[in-house]
């Protein structure tokens, strides 16, 4: 018997994120009900309980694989990864720590069927906290991208909150295993001549566990690459 074809693939890097899934995960699969989708966990080797708490949820749902992964390897390689197995027609990727909400994930898909080859997410953050010097200076980084690479009008680069076509995917051929990676896509889908558009999504603090990117340390290297 043939396999169904699947809508939709979810890819969720993560690392130490088990709180976050325990609520993420069944929000998704409440979110996307009715729908022929599947959630790709990609584990780098988190030691807080994650794998234990995915294996008692695929035994509520049993959409949801996870691949394990040696150690830290990088947001771009786990995401190449998750892409790569990925079964549906549509893929989305999103951060799994509550910073992003599925009712923007299913805008998301909403807005691809119109039409597009990608859809990006750029964040919403209240006022107060996008006085914060990390959001202040990601803003200008962002403008310095926009500048420099002439991708039109899209503001933001660098969020993991985005969908394309599984099409589209198969003809991009990355390279990068860091944040990076969230750029090379869109410069190389857009050579591709995609279509691509933003959608505003909003933007929240974490709910649990501490952030594993360091923008201090990770800009220096993104502007070298970009140069």
């Amino acid at each position: 018997m043939q396999k169904p074809s699947l809508a939709l693939s979810i890819v969720l890097p993560v690392y130490k994120e088990c709180e976050n899934l325990a609520i993420f995960i069944p929000e998704i699969e409440k979110g996307f009900s009715g729908m022929a989708f599947e959630i790709i966990i990609i584990d780098d080797n988190s030691q807080d309980g994650t794998k234990e708490l995915v294996a008692q949820l695929q035994k509520q749902f049993t959409n949801i694989r996870i691949i394990g992964r040696s150690g830290l390897l990088g947001i771009g390689s786990a995401l190449r990864e998750g892409y790569n197995i990925a079964e549906g027609d549509y893929i989305l990727s999103s951060d799994a720590d509550l910073s992003f909400r599925v009712e923007d994930m299913l805008v998301l898909y909403q807005k691809i069927q119109e039409g597009y080859d990608m859809v990006l997410g750029f964040k919403v953050i209240p006022a107060a906290v996008a006085m914060r010097l990390k959001y202040r200076l990601s803003h200008f980084c962002n403008w310095i991208i926009r500048q420099i690479s002439g991708l039109g009008r899209l503001k933001d680069f660098n969020t993991n909150f985005r969908i394309l076509r599984a099409s589209l995917w198969r003809q991009i051929n990355t390279r990068e295993d860091r944040n990076f990676f969230l750029f090379e896509t869109i410069l190389k889908a857009k050579r591709k001549g995609a279509k691509i558009t933003e959608i505003p999504v909003a933007f929240y603090d974490r709910k649990f566990g501490r952030t594993k990117l360091s923008f201090f340390k990770e800009a220096p290297r993104y502007l070298l690459k970009l140069i």
